[in-house]
């Protein structure tokens, strides 16, 4: 039996989920992103937070170029209709989904790794990690989401300078330009992401769910909508549990917040 290319691990209310083909740095391909879809879509119902990260010594290198190469030149028979690409598909379960998900980053971080990576929610990496957008090398162009996502992020300059030059981000160029949000010492990514959805999993669910899902969505909206969806979200019923969270703030009871805890 071969090996799953998504591996899963439920810890308490988090779920781990690992890109396993290590020999190819977790290049993306048909197969991978399907069972991809399978480990989101079971983290949706089993946790509260999800840890994406890479098996082997990188994150991800992109796109499968060999699956590339036989698409292009009629080796993989075409769909018959169009649909959704499922790279969009699989990745905005991730993006807009029920739980925060954060990122665990190494090594090669390129390409449809680096879109897939900014589907995330916090991304973490450590001193190894490398983030580029070769496609223009490559003669092809963005697939993965990153002409809004990767945009967003880190501008158009930034991002047409990656992609027309092949131009390589370090982990501190990565953090200036908000890619990550967290740099660790080699091998330790991984241990930042848990311990950062540990904390992030002690939010109540709803909370979270609003901050993933209506934060980038006013986004997209005018002044006037915006500040209108965020009334709309803040004046819905509170569950129980914010209540209770809310009554032992008032009486000194909730847990102190620590500073400087990046």
């Amino acid at each position: 039996m071969s090996e799953p290319l998504i591996t899963y691990e439920l810890d308490g209310n988090v779920a781990l989920i690992g890109l396993n083909r290590p020999d190819k740095r977790n290049a993306i391909n048909d197969p991978l992103i399907d069972e991809l879809r399978v480990a989101v879509l079971r983290a949706h119902e089993e946790a509260d937070v999800a840890v994406l990260f890479g098996h082997g010594s990188n994150f991800c290198a992109g796109l499968d170029l060999a699956e590339a190469l036989a698409r292009a030149t009629g080796q993989i028979k075409p769909l018959r209709k169009r649909r959704r690409h499922n790279w969009h598909e699989v990745f905005d379960l991730i993006a807009r989904g029920p739980i925060p998900f954060v990122a665990a980053l190494h090594g090669a971080v390129v390409g449809g790794g680096l879109e897939l990576a900014m589907a995330t929610h916090l991304r973490v990496c450590d001193e190894s990690a490398l983030f580029g957008l070769p496609e223009g090398q490559r003669g092809i162009f963005v697939g993965g989401g990153g002409t809004v996502r990767i945009q967003r992020v880190v501008g158009t300059t930034v991002m047409m300078d990656m992609m027309l030059t092949g131009r390589l981000l370090s982990p501190s160029e990565g953090l200036q330009e908000h890619v990550v949000r967290y740099v660790t010492p080699p091998g330790e990514a991984l241990g930042k992401a848990r311990e950062l959805a540990a904390r992030v999993a002690k939010n109540s669910v709803e909370t979270n769910w609003m901050i993933i899902n209506v934060l980038p969505r006013v986004q997209d909206l005018s002044h006037d909508d915006g500040l209108f969806m965020e009334q709309l979200n803040s004046a819905r019923a509170r569950p129980p549990e914010a209540e209770q969270r809310l009554r032992e703030f008032v009486d000194g009871k909730a847990r102190k917040i620590q500073d400087n805890q990046g």
